[in-house]
């Protein structure tokens, strides 16, 4: 199947729309009668006058979801071939996003995490092109308001503002004015929250919308035993991935280098951001799919031995519907 996507055939996208399928069957045999859906913070429930928690039945929810993922998943696949990070065009970028956005049951359906990814994909194009630009005081504004969009859909995302002043470090050198724009690009959008709250009498509750960040960091996380082992193979692949990444580091462009460095760090602060949340859902790692995805798709570009690879993307198509199909 590596073989098959490590190729830029359009007739690809028939088949990740078919695997983004399959991929839910076992979910859709053993959905609850309800699926919840949640898609803005409590703070910016004001601007959604409506009913829509359980307005669609667990078969449709799925079903958009897995259509926002097959949108998602090509327009990372475009992101990273328009700048060129893997070294050739391909759709496995597109293949590994929807392969991880199916790894735990919480990924396959529709999340305030899942919306947001289509936030991170913009936010990733906009900073990428930080290296050519000249003057981003305008981008730079641009991706502030994008964090703040993000932060009424879903709180932790209030932390890749830190990514964006990161990427500024990385890409630019020090102009004040950039970094002062993204900061006004994200006081906009909460002016306005402000001014909606004052508007409705609930100025006096604004300030309880930044209470949540002064939450303590968890000593220890609790999952589902079983979701470990399907962990197994995606660390064993991100070790793979880190390596192939760190023999070809230095014979790269600048650009690309650059690029997989604030991956990595978009990675990380995506991943502990979890912690503002009072309910820790896994569905938060949606958001740390998308670089991940990149950094496995630049692994299994370049593997060399076949029936190896083959046979670790196999494992874990394996696990993914053998968990889906048991639920113990």
């Amino acid at each position: 199947m590596i073989n098959v996507f490590r190729s830029y055939n359009p007739i690809n996208i028939v088949w990740l729309a078919v695997l983004a399928f399959l991929l839910r069957i076992g979910y859709l045999i053993h959905a609850p009668e309800k699926v919840e859906f949640i898609f803005v913070e409590p703070f910016a429930r004001l601007l959604v006058p409506v009913a829509y928690e359980y307005a669609l039945s667990p078969f449709m929810n799925v079903l958009i979801a897995a259509g926002l993922i097959l949108v998602q998943a090509l327009l990372l696949n475009r992101v990273v071939n328009h700048f060129n990070l893997l070294g050739k065009p391909s759709y496995l970028p597109a293949l590994m996003y929807i392969t991880l956005s199916a790894l735990f049951t919480p990924f396959l359906v529709l999340s305030a995490p899942l919306i947001c990814n289509f936030l991170v994909i913009w936010m990733l194009y906009k900073l990428f092109n930080l290296y050519q630009g000249e003057d981003v005081k305008s981008t730079g504004y641009d991706l502030g308001m994008i964090v703040a969009l993000g932060s009424l859909l879903y709180l932790p995302f209030i932390y890749l503002f830190l990514v964006v002043w990161i990427a500024l470090v990385i890409f630019r050198p020090f102009n004040w004015r950039e970094w002062v724009a993204v900061i006004i690009g994200y006081a906009t959008v909460f002016f306005f929250l402000a001014v909606f709250y004052y508007l409705n009498d609930k100025l006096g509750q604004f300030y309880k919308i930044w209470l949540p960040l002064g939450t303590a960091f968890p000593g220890s996380i609790h999952i589902n035993t079983y979701n470990y082992v399907l962990l197994i193979p995606v660390i064993f692949i991100m070790a793979l991935s880190a390596y192939r990444l760190q023999q070809s580091f230095f014979k790269s462009y600048v650009h690309i280098r650059k690029s997989f460095q604030l991956l990595m760090i978009f990675f990380l602060i995506a991943g502990l951001s979890f912690y503002v949340k009072a309910e820790f859902q896994l569905n938060h790692f949606l958001l740390c799919a998308i670089p991940l995805a990149i950094s496995f798709g630049y692994y299994f570009l370049f593997a060399t031995g076949r029936w190896f690879y083959e046979t670790l993307y196999f494992l874990l198509l394996a696990g993914i519907v053998y968990f889906q199909f048991n639920t113990f």
